[in-house]
């Protein structure tokens, strides 16, 4: 998988573009993301917290950042280790 790839949720209506990937599968919903939009079932209930759009999701190793471009029902994760929104940089002090 190479930064710029568009992958699709097959739970939900998520969509995310890789922005940096190590070896994994990642998943939304509990399932395996692809490119190609295949629709099999709703969420697992423990992979049901949602994405947001325009928001970054990394791992703990910051190994995988994603940036979803459309939001749905699914949690993102790797490998079954759930993804976390990447924290803003603040801004430097213009005293």
């Amino acid at each position: 998988m190479k930064p710029g790839t568009r992958l699709k949720s097959a739970t939900c209506d998520t969509e995310v573009m890789v922005i940096r990937a190590g070896q994994g599968t990642i998943e939304c919903g509990g399932a395996p993301m692809t490119e190609d939009k295949q629709s099999t079932s709703e969420p697992a209930t423990d992979h049901a917290n949602g994405t947001l759009i325009g928001k970054r999701y990394v791992d703990a190793e910051a190994t995988f950042e994603l940036l979803c471009v459309k939001p749905g029902k699914g949690s993102l994760a790797v490998d079954g280790t759930p993804l976390v929104t990447k924290d803003a940089k603040p801004l430097p002090a213009s005293d």
